[in-house]
């Protein structure tokens, strides 16, 4: 008969630490101790030594390194790919040493130090730090009290929302991963503006989800070319993302623009899923933002935001979407992306602790301090940029960049262009490519004053050295190209300041640039 008197916790050796685990001993010399223990254990049979041998070939298989084969990436993560990961790589030249590095490519506004955050914001971070109340998990659609909070902060008469229209995500990138997923299966596609935000051909790619691309109209004011959006839709469309204001472009809707978006969107059925972590940087005089939400009681939209950009944490990681549900539209939506924050458990918690006082107590002030140095960026950028011959700068109203056209006759290629800008100049600057704008740059506007102008001052001194006169401007000045060089003597190419340096340099430094545009 087996013992009534309590057994020891044998269960408890499986979960042991492990290092434990890696080198404990056979279960049956282990087993054998523990009768010597416990008398108890004497009712448990020892495994038969033939069944423990078994194992043994299995791991001289194990063992035998030829027995491995080298593993594939899936094809999830295979097909994940980043457009500007795969411009930037073309550009890794050398800067030049004499001169300091101005990385004008990366849309971090905390880069330099000039825009910190708002000391309301960190009081609010280390008040939740030191409550405590907020070191453990929480729900996976967030906090009650940040939703709460988001709620409070956002809803109005025109678009009343309520805690439970509310999902909290790790910035707004993954708002929009949550969003574009639950929204299309494989074979669907979504409309996404081109220039636009290459992460959203990112997030829909490795999910079998399509992206067609509508134009922006850049060479007249940046808006949204409405009837090519509308040569786009098929029964496949699911949804319209609208990124207002825009990156990389800096442009505002104005409000009648918009409202001919959602007529597009009411008469084919189709949602938007409005992209507005920008929304309230807007800065040029006359430019004001309206949350696409505010304009429409009827079409349903899913609103991506955060807190990264306005609030200049991007680092933090919080971001949130609140689904304007109109018609019960979107309720399976909501419970798919409900789903799908299952995955990670939830956002940072002591974030989401900080966020009701940060969106309470930051005061105006410092929303307009940001808003006056991109302003008067923008400004300098643009005045100095379109006096050079052969760009041509779009004027932002808003967010935190600014894109220049550049003509490709002039200056040759973008890659070209950007690597000896980088080699010379020490100015990095992202490729319009990036964007699906080729023979276009984008400029961060987020650094102090004086180190903006500097940059666009060797901006234009580059160009000045290199550029080319085109057919139309010597057309305009009474020459003809040379047929064989493509345009202008070879006096119009060179300044005397650069026939002046050894020709030697300046061809090992040509074959270098063709080498990594290679």
């Amino acid at each position: 008969m087996v013992s009534t008197s309590p057994s020891p916790p044998i269960a408890m050796a499986q979960h042991a630490p492990l290092s434990h685990r890696q080198h404990r001993a056979p279960l049956a010399k282990v087993l054998a101790s523990e009768k010597s223990l416990y008398p108890s254990m004497n009712a448990i049979k020892t495994p038969k030594k033939a069944k423990m041998q078994k194992v043994a070939p299995i791991r001289a298989q194990i063992g035998d390194h030829s027995e491995w084969i080298p593993l594939r990436a899936s094809k999830h993560s295979r097909q994940t790919v980043n457009p500007i990961r795969r411009v930037t790589d073309s550009l890794s030249v050398e800067p030049n040493p004499n001169k300091t590095p101005i990385q004008l490519n990366l849309g971090d506004p905390t880069l330099t130090g000039c825009l910190p955050p708002s000391e309301s914001v960190v009081a609010a971070l280390r008040e939740a730090i030191d409550s405590h109340r907020f070191d453990g998990y929480g729900p996976a659609i967030g906090t009650q009290s940040a939703r709460e909070a988001i709620a409070e902060h956002f809803s109005c008469s025109e678009a009343p929302i309520s805690a439970n229209d509310v999902v909290l995500a790790s910035g707004c990138s993954h708002a929009l991963e949550m969003a574009i997923v639950a929204i299309a299966d494989p074979g669907h596609n979504i409309l996404v503006p081109r220039p636009g935000f290459p992460l959203y051909s990112t997030l829909c790619q490795p999910n079998g989800i399509k992206t067609r691309q509508y134009r922006l109209k850049m060479e007249e004011d940046g808006l949204i070319d409405l009837q090519h959006l509308e040569s786009l839709i098929d029964d496949r469309t699911r949804a319209i993302v609208v990124n207002n204001p825009s990156n990389p472009t800096g442009i505002v809707f104005p409000r009648e623009h918009l409202e001919q978006i959602l007529k597009l969107a009411q008469k084919y059925k189709l949602p938007i899923i409005a992209d507005e972590i920008y929304g309230d940087l807007t800065y040029a005089e006359g430019a004001k933002f309206h949350p696409l939400a505010t304009l429409s009681p009827r079409v349903p939209i899913i609103t991506c935001d955060g807190i990264g950009k306005r609030y200049l944490v991007p680092g933090w990681r919080l971001g949130w979407l609140i689904m304007h549900n109109r018609f019960g539209v979107l309720s399976d939506v909501k419970a798919g992306i409900v789903s799908l924050s299952q995955k990670i458990v939830g956002p940072c918690a002591l974030i989401q602790g900080a966020l009701p006082r940060i969106l309470r107590d930051t005061p105006q002030s410092f929303f307009d301090n940001t808003k006056a140095l991109l302003a008067k960026n923008s400004e300098i950028v643009y005045d100095i940029l379109c006096q050079v011959p052969g760009l041509k700068p779009l004027r932002p109203q808003g967010a935190m960049y600014m894109m220049v056209g550049f003509d490709e006759e002039m200056y040759g290629d973008e890659t070209g262009f950007l690597q000896r800008l980088i080699a010379e100049e020490s100015v990095y600057c992202l490729p319009g490519s990036a964007f699906s704008l080729p023979n276009w740059f984008r400029l961060v506007l987020a650094f102090p004053e004086e180190t903006t102008r500097e940059a666009c001052e060797r901006i234009a001194a580059f160009c000045t050295r290199h550029m080319r006169p085109c057919r139309k401007q010597l057309a305009l000045w009474g020459s003809q190209p040379d047929e064989e060089d493509g345009g202008g003597s070879e006096g119009a190419e060179r300044t005397a300041a650069e026939e002046s340096t050894s020709g030697e340099e300046e061809e090992d430094g040509q074959r270098q640039s063709e080498r990594s545009a290679e």
